[in-house]
């Protein structure tokens, strides 16, 4: 049977034990889908699953800032990566919190009617370029660490989905129809607007660290530290050349989207698991069977190929916050209990 899973075999979320099983029971009861692509992909390497759904249940379902705002970010975001899978999922959200002009005008390419959302747009867009969105910022300051920490679990689930998962939200692409992602927003509507409760994911999680500064005293900063320790494991997988080429690279790396032919990715004959890395990082969408295959050895298990992708995804997404945290002032500290 077909699945929408490129590249590897996750288990049936029936199958989950332990904390991924309990990351679907809240997927459930807080994002209104219990078994999540994003979340699903990523169980093939348990480590990875809480952390990855702490930083955006921690942003974007319980952070400051309203849900239709962060939705908005989290559009523009899946946009500039061009993951059409994160763009129509969120039109379909957006829907879910009871704006539908506002999620027909963007399914039709159109710049949203209230300024303040045409900002936000603008905003998480331009956070692909590092450097290029840092304050002043289109929403108020205390709302930062949700907003933050939405563009930068996008920028990390965007690349995670192009690289393993099809294009296809639903069945035969029927949510490019308007009436069947409206009618599926709808029916998340309800979890959508009921208020979640700051800081119910850092449970799933192993003693993380504060995290950075701009969420300080928030959930998002704990789970975004938790996403940066075991994402970055996966640079266990290269030798120390490779992994100083995926540092030297992002370093470099201007936010375009490079172009497969001729852009920097090495040879997959010559350094195949580098090439899968940097892939991930700037063109996710890119890896193939062939540079998979490349890199697979008998040792190489889904698990590995996960932790490898997340690895290159997160590069950028280190690249991508390093940028804007550098001139964010932290916000008052408040409780996250």
């Amino acid at each position: 049977m077909p699945t929408p899973f490129r590249h590897t075999e996750p288990l049936p979320p029936k199958a989950a034990t332990g904390r991924v099983a309990e990351v679907y029971a809240q997927a459930a009861r807080d994002f209104g889908i219990p078994e999540p692509a994003p979340f699903v992909v990523l169980s093939s390497a348990p480590a990875l699953v809480a952390p990855a759904w702490a930083l955006m249940r921690e942003s974007l379902i319980a952070g400051p800032g309203g849900r239709t705002g962060k939705e908005v970010a989290a559009f523009g975001v899946s946009q500039a990566n061009k993951c059409r899978f994160c763009v129509d999922a969120h039109t379909m959200l957006l829907h879910a919190t009871g704006d539908h002009a506002l999620a027909e005008r963007l399914a039709r390419g159109q710049e949203p009617a209230d300024e303040q959302h045409a900002r936000v747009l603008d905003w998480a867009r331009r956070t692909r370029v590092p450097g290029a969105a840092r304050e002043p910022y289109p929403f108020p300051h205390e709302e930062a660490p949700g907003y933050l920490g939405t563009a930068l679990a996008f920028h990390f689930i965007n690349r995670v989905m192009s690289a393993l998962v099809t294009e296809n939200l639903l069945p035969a692409d029927a949510q490019r129809l308007r009436p069947v992602r409206s009618l599926a927003g709808r029916s998340l509507s309800r979890t959508v607007r009921r208020p979640a409760v700051p800081g119910a994911a850092l449970s799933l999680l192993d003693a993380p660290g504060p995290g950075p500064a701009w969420a300080a005293g928030t959930p998002v900063g704990p789970a975004y530290a938790a996403l940066s320790t075991t994402a970055t494991m996966g640079a266990g997988l290269l030798d120390a050349d490779d992994q100083a080429l995926v540092r030297a690279t992002l370093r470099d790396w201007d936010g375009s989207h490079p172009p497969l032919a001729r852009g920097p990715f090495p040879d997959r004959r010559e350094r195949p698991g580098a090439r899968l890395a940097l892939l991930a990082a700037l063109a996710p969408g890119g890896i193939t069977d062939a540079d998979v295959a490349a890199w697979r050895r008998p040792e190489h298990t889904d698990h590995c190929l996960v932790h490898l992708v997340a690895y290159g995804a997160f590069a950028a997404v280190d690249r991508i916050e390093g940028a804007l945290s550098t001139s964010v002032t932290p916000p008052t500290t408040q409780e996250t209990s």
